[in-house]
């Protein structure tokens, strides 16, 4: 189903940008969620406001987070980002296999966050960049041959900034207990592996999303499309959906839509 009128709107044009000076907008990530598990305390993106956030999306399960004041995220950074010689600021990476993470980070980012144990502990991130934070919440996932479990094996990382609570389930292989739904509090726009299998199921990938009433999804982490038709097929009676025709777009709190919409994201790495 076509949106015209709303991708409009999230595609107009934006005033200059906002000083870096000026402090990070508080989401309503953790404001909003419940137990005791919550955790407590060429350029892209130009013209942003400070209330707005570019995501684009650059392959497979990679996207670009960047704010009003040129901050750049990559998720699930596998070493390429495109031609572009842009140098994020933080890179989170998934361990599960090559498209995921990469060995040879580029040694200029200053932050490489990884999303697995490391000396027998937990990933346990919470990197404040001051126009945005990034944290992370564990869950376990499957072996390299679909048997046993490898505790604490992905992370989704949660990016807050301009006001906004934006979630990446990586590679996600389990349906999140209660304690980490609270960890992960609102989201706002979350990004969901919908391949069908080497994640989870669309059904139970289905529910997640039910679950977490974030008002935008984007789906990833698809290859044919097949199985993006079969997840937006499942979806399209309780979301609209808005299939964009391009690899990004601009939120802002108070433009997000008003029903829960699914937005298909092309994916294009950087150019020069």
């Amino acid at each position: 189903m076509s949106c015209r009128p709303f991708l409009a709107v999230l595609l107009a044009l934006m005033p200059l940008p906002a000083t870096a000076q000026e402090p990070r907008i508080p989401s309503h990530c953790i404001a909003l969620a419940a137990g005791p598990e919550t955790l407590q305390p060429a350029k892209l993106g130009e013209g942003l406001e400070q209330d707005r956030v570019l995501i684009r999306y650059l392959a497979h399960a990679s996207f670009a987070i960047v704010t009003h004041d040129g901050t750049v995220a990559v998720t699930d950074y596998t070493g390429f980002i495109g031609r572009s010689d842009l140098v994020p600021d933080v890179v989170t990476m998934n361990n599960a296999h090559r498209t995921h993470w990469t060995a040879d980070p580029d040694p200029r980012i200053p932050h490489v966050l990884d999303g697995w144990p490391a000396n027998g502990a937990p990933a346990d991130h919470r990197l404040d960049l001051g126009s945005m934070l990034v944290r992370n919440v564990t869950t376990d996932t499957r072996g390299p041959t679909g048997d046993g479990a490898r505790m604490d094996g992905n992370s989704i990382f949660i990016f807050e900034a301009g006001g906004l609570c934006i979630g990446h389930l990586g590679h996600l292989h389990q349906i999140p207990s209660e304690a980490q739904y609270a960890a992960i509090g609102r989201l706002d726009i979350v990004m969901v592996p919908v391949d069908g299998g080497y994640t989870l199921r669309l059904a139970d990938m289905a529910g997640i999303v039910r679950r977490m009433k974030a008002r935008v999804v984007i789906p990833m982490h698809w290859f044919d499309g097949a199985s993006l038709r079969e997840f937006l097929a499942e979806m399209a009676g309780e979301f609209e959906v808005v299939e964009t025709g391009g690899p990004e777009i601009a939120f802002g709190l108070r433009s997000l839509p008003s029903v829960p919409t699914i937005l298909v994201l092309e994916p294009r790495f950087l150019d020069e």
